[in-house]
């Protein structure tokens, strides 16, 4: 059993930057990949960004270059820092965490943290 606690979101302005963290808890030894998905109203859920215990990076491609994965293997926690935040960034964001790779529906999962971009 893996607990993923996630934490800063908020409300930001375009152009704005915020950074989330993820801890996990429980059986962690087992987890390879922990990554973000993020869900916006009336869309699908998509992988925003991944990492793997060695640290490999996966983005998606509307984000690189503007956010940053990051993990701390000790504390057991994934970190997203977003900067230059657009409308189209906001979503529910959710940490995921598997023992192999990351498809969107398997793992473990956090409650979520709600990311609003608004003038």
């Amino acid at each position: 059993q893996v607990q993923l606690v996630e934490s800063g979101g908020g409300l930001v302005q375009p152009g704005g930057s915020l950074r989330l963290s993820c801890t996990a808890s429980g059986s962690v030894f087992g987890i390879y990949v922990m990554g973000w998905y993020r869900q916006a109203p009336g869309k699908q859920r998509e992988l925003v960004a991944s990492i793997t215990a060695g640290h490999s990076t996966l983005y998606n491609g509307s984000v690189k270059g503007r956010f940053t994965i990051a993990r701390d293997n000790a504390k057991n926690t994934v970190y997203l820092e977003m900067n230059s935040l657009k409308s189209e960034d906001a979503a529910v964001y959710y940490c995921n965490a598997d023992g192999t790779y990351l498809d969107g529906k398997r793992g473990s999962w956090g409650q979520g943290t709600q990311v609003t971009v608004s003038s």
